[in-house]
C-alpha cells in the first residue's frame, strides 16, 4: 500500500529539475565524478587529490574548477595549499548512494 501522495508543485518540480539537472552534468564526467568520490573521504588538498586519483595537474585543476563553479565544492586555503571538500550534503548523500549501489560488492555475486 502507498502513502497518499501531496499535490505536486509543477512550477517548483520544474526549478528543481533544473538544478538536480546541472548537478548531473557536473557529475556526468568521470574525473569530477572521482574527485568527489574521493572527497567524501573528507578534505583533499590538490597535491593529495593529483597523487591518489592519478589526474594530471592541468586537469586536475581545470575539474575541479568546474566543480568549484558548480557550487559543489568549497576551499579552504592554508598558506599556498588549497584544500577542496563537497560544499553540499545532498551532494554527499547522493554521491554516497551511487557508492551503494556501484562501488560496494554484491553479496549475491555477478548477475
Amino acid at each position: 500500500m502507498h502513502a497518499p501522495h501531496t499535490p505536486l508543485d509543477i512550477r517548483q518540480m520544474r526549478e528543481t529539475a533544473g538544478t538536480v539537472a546541472a548537478l548531473l552534468r557536473a557529475l556526468a564526467n568521470p574525473d569530477r565524478l572521482l574527485l568527489l568520490c574521493q572527497l567524501t573521504q573528507g578534505e583533499r588538498s590538490v597535491g593529495t587529490l593529483e597523487a591518489e586519483l592519478d589526474i594530471r595537474q592541468p586537469t586536475l585543476s581545470q575539474q575541479l574548477g568546474v566543480l568549484r563553479t558548480e557550487g559543489l565544492v568549497i576551499t579552504r586555503r592554508e598558506g599556498k595549499r588549497i584544500h577542496y571538500a563537497i560544499a553540499d550534503a545532498k551532494v554527499l548523500a547522493l554521491l554516497s548512494t551511487l557508492y551503494q549501489l556501484y562501488c560496494t560488492p554484491d553479496p549475491a555475486g555477478p548477475a
